[in-house]
């Protein structure tokens, strides 16, 4: 089937401009592309590279280097006079993909036994010279995202096991795909990435029944509905190819560098990386548009590109830009204009408002979307919120007590993973891991002189290979199960409580754990949020909690343990964490302390790891939290005698 055409897909002018300068200057960084589901993020990332120049490569060199200029250091080096010409790749990285399989692996057999570096690629080298896509990127391993982001910026993917190191080209469109809702990647990810761009689904009845009509007729007919684009899809390629050859001899002047400066300097990025980012893309933008001199609209397009997502300095900020504060900086950073004659109209600046015209209309779509998403913050900010927040603060870690079987990347709880040091080898036959060299040859030298060794090498049995235990940190899963019942409604002790979750919530965005979050009043528990990587969505529901009503503890216990029996199958390889925020008080039904006693016992003997928050006020205190806490086998810590920061301390050195 014939991929569906770059030109066929309807609107998303940002994303196809992104997309495009990326093809044409791939020193950029690549793009992430984030935006809700079904909005063809995929399918313009795959129409892509049916659009990129065919490329030269050395006949049998598996790493695609050019005949031209080949790479000295190639692992296929020497290389011999044949050549062939072929597509550019797409490759696509899976979001279970291994380490080795990302970056390559040493075949360890034959080092041992011939003494040779048999290098086996992976998908970095098979991208080179294409486009290597990630969909899902914000749930892929962060330690693989940075080695993805690292070949991107170098241009080379270095591999060093075992003592032995190969290096080799990697130069590719590095493009990444989200969806928000998801979770967000950490902001020293984002600001890797060079271009962002949001896209949504359109709110226009016509277009929305365009891309219907379009998408039939591809599903229908394939061969037919692509050869109708066939044409102006050639013709983008074209002009790609063109601003390659033009991009060298675009010419970024000191005066252009002093507004990217300026600009970057007026929206208070971090570091260096977004001026860099901004001047190459002011540069593509420039080819892109047939000039041999950035210009000030080269400077505006980039700028809108690249400074988004390096303005997001914690997960619970949005990414975005303020297109009045960006016209403002650029008038800012405009040098000052000769006023010319007295009686000179300026022929030339009448010449320049059309253009300036145009992109402020351009300027103006954008601003639009901007505030159509904002509108519907708006609504789902426009929930109760009787009880704002304190503000969140810096938590240490706590962790899961003891060593977690398998679990998933993160930076908290101990555990076994394919990453981290190395603290022991699995049993013979067991291969899983990576090789252990030390013990595969102690495995295999008692062997040695029955096997007939002679000279320089081992000789080594299948049955030799000793595999490692790595140990290192994973991500756990957290749920919050808190009273919003009555009882709980003193804004003061709602406003401490939120605050001590609200910075847990961001200590769990840091170390890559789920979270979830459960509430009972009323009568009645409701989950208010899955399980998720997404702690801004955790957040705001923590902010529009309602309190009120008669206090359901048994019914909000039970409700977690569903939920942890849930998780348990969908996610086996996190271990939880359940947080309850009560004062232990039981008040919906006459048998409601029995109830809440029975279901704390079904917790507890399912050994779910617990902490009870204790939120109890006032001179006489019944001390009901602290029975939960005993019931639970977890612990208690009395919130009335410590501030909140010291609340997330308790928490987070809770036992087993």
């Amino acid at each position: 089937m014939r991929p569906y055409p770059f030109t066929a897909v309807v609107g998303m002018p940002d994303l196809r401009l992104g997309l495009v300068l990326s093809s044409i200057s791939p020193a950029i960084g690549g793009v992430l592309v984030r935006g809700e589901k079904g909005t063809a993020k995929s399918t313009m990332v795959r129409a892509l590279a049916g659009l990129l120049p065919e490329v030269d490569v050395v006949e049998g060199c598996r790493f695609s280097c050019d005949p031209v200029a080949p790479d000295p250091d190639c692992p296929d080096a020497p290389h011999g006079e044949g050549a062939f010409r072929r597509p550019a790749r797409l490759v696509e990285l899976p979001v279970g993909a291994a380490e080795d399989r990302v970056i390559g692996s040493l075949n360890l057999e034959r080092a041992l036994t011939e003494g040779v570096t048999d290098f086996q690629p992976g998908l970095l080298a098979a991208a080179h010279r294409g486009l290597l896509y990630v969909d899902e990127v914000n749930l892929l391993h962060d330690h693989l995202v940075d080695t993805l982001l690292d070949a991107a910026a170098m241009g080379r993917a270095t591999v060093e096991r075992e003592g032995v190191s190969v290096s080799h080209a990697a130069r590719f469109v590095l493009i990444g795909t989200m969806n928000p809702e998801e979770g967000e990647l950490r902001p020293q990810l984002l600001d890797r990435f060079g271009l962002t761009v949001e896209v949504a689904a359109s709110r226009d009845p016509e277009q929305r029944a365009e891309v219907i009509r379009r998408r039939l007729a591809y599903e229908s007919d394939p061969d037919s509905f692509a050869a109708r684009f066939e044409e102006s899809d050639a013709q983008l390629a074209a002009e790609i190819a063109a601003a390659q050859k033009l991009l060298p001899s675009v010419e970024l002047t000191d005066e252009a560098l002093r507004q990217i400066a300026e600009v970057c300097a007026a929206f208070e990025v971090d570091g260096m990386r977004a001026d860099i980012v901004t001047a190459r893309t002011a540069v593509a933008h420039a080819a892109w548009s047939g000039r041999t001199e950035v210009a000030g609209e080269d400077i505006r397009v980039a700028a809108r590109l690249a400074l988004p997502h390096r303005r997001r300095r914690n997960p619970f900020d949005a990414p975005g830009i303020d297109e009045e504060q960006l016209e403002q900086a650029l008038r800012d950073a405009e040098p000052p204009e000769d006023p010319g004659p007295p009686d000179d109209d300026g022929p030339g600046s009448g010449s320049d408002a059309p253009a300036e015209g145009q992109h402020g209309d351009r300027d103006g779509q954008h601003g639009d979307r901007s505030g159509q998403h904002g509108d519907r913050s708006g609504q789902h900010g426009g929930e109760q919120k009787p009880v704002g927040s304190g503000k969140p603060f810096r938590a240490k870690r706590f962790e899961v007590a003891g060593v977690g079987g398998e679990g998933v990347h993160g930076k908290r709880s101990r555990a076994v993973t394919d990453a981290g040091r190395t603290v022991g080898v699995h049993p013979a036959g067991v291969r899983e891991g990576r090789p252990h060299l030390v013990a595969t040859v102690r495995a295999a030298a008692p062997h040695q002189r029955s096997r007939g060794r002679s000279g320089a090498g081992l000789v080594l049995r299948p049955s030799d290979l000793r595999f490692a235990v790595r140990e290192g940190r994973e991500g756990n899963l957290v749920l919050f199960c808190v009273d919003a019942s009555g009882s709980m409604g003193a804004k003061s002790r709602m406003r401490e409580v939120k605050a001590a979750v609200l910075s847990l919530l961001l200590d769990a965005y840091q170390r890559r754990d789920k979270v979830g979050l459960v509430t009972f009043r009323a009568g009645a528990a409701d989950l208010a949020l899955p399980p998720t990587i997404s702690v801004e969505a955790a957040a705001a529901r923590l902010e529009g909690l309602p309190t009120g009503g008669r206090t359901p503890l048994a019914e909000g216990l039970l409700e977690a343990a569903r939920v942890l029996r849930r998780e348990a199958v969908r996610d086996p390889r996190r271990r939880p964490l359940l947080v309850v925020v009560t004062d232990g008080r039981a008040t919906n039904g006459a048998d409601a302390v029995a109830r809440s006693q029975q279901a704390a016992d079904i917790l507890a003997g399912a050994g779910v790891a617990s902490v009870v928050m204790d939120c109890e006020t006032g001179r006489m205190r019944l001390g009901l939290a602290a029975e939960l806490a005993a019931r639970l086998g977890g612990e208690h810590v009395p919130l009335g005698e410590v501030a909140a920061d010291a609340l997330a301390t308790e928490v987070r050195r809770r036992a087993a």
